[in-house]
């Protein structure tokens, strides 16, 4: 399979089933966001050596790319006429579930959090703080194409949990560190 199709010389791209469309409709601009979120949980991929955190972002990928996919379907394609879905990678609430579960082990491990903190530190701590502020505009994108198209809302709300994953994980990292975390002054 070449990577070069020429398909899209003309500005359009086909959704899964064929339909084509403009290549800055909202729907490939939403999974366009996608593909720039899991680009970046690989930048964090990339600064971290610990085993467990790079497992737990490589199935965090998997789910990305899961949601693009999903995304990248229409709604009348996404289910078989006996009410099943099409596609096998399906969001479900397990990868929601797990996400939790992620979160509530390295929040044992920090401090209570009691103010705003600046987003800063290592390499591995700043990408991730990027990759939230990135997943937060990929979660407001899916919200604003459920407005105008029909999508599964489990998306958004995985979207809303992973964002709270990478600030929890930003966090994780600098505590690894030893950093101390910047607390936000508002200027007078």
């Amino acid at each position: 399979m070449k990577v070069y199709t020429k398909t899209g010389d003309k500005g359009t791209t086909a959704l899964y089933g064929g339909t084509r469309v403009p290549k800055n409709n909202i729907r490939i601009q939403t999974y366009g966001e996608v593909d720039e979120l899991n680009s970046y949980i690989g930048l964090i991929r990339s600064h971290t050596t610990d085993k467990e955190i790079d497992e737990q972002l490589q199935i965090i990928q998997n789910s990305l790319f899961d949601l693009g996919a999903e995304l990248a379907t229409p709604a009348d394609k996404l289910m078989l006429a006996n009410g099943k879905p099409r596609l096998s990678c399906l969001l479900s609430e397990k990868q929601i579930e797990l996400l939790e579960s992620w979160i509530d082990r390295m929040e044992e491990k920090l401090p209570p959090l009691t103010q705003f903190i600046l987003p800063t530190g290592n390499i591995a701590t700043s990408t991730s703080h990027i990759a939230r502020t990135v997943c937060r505009r990929v979660e407001r994108d899916v919200i604003s194409l459920g407005e105008v198209e029909e999508i599964r809302p489990l998306g958004h709300k995985y979207l809303n949990r992973l964002s709270d994953y990478l600030f929890v994980l930003a966090r994780y990292f600098g505590h690894l560190a030893g950093e101390k975390e910047t607390p936000w002054t508002p200027n007078e």
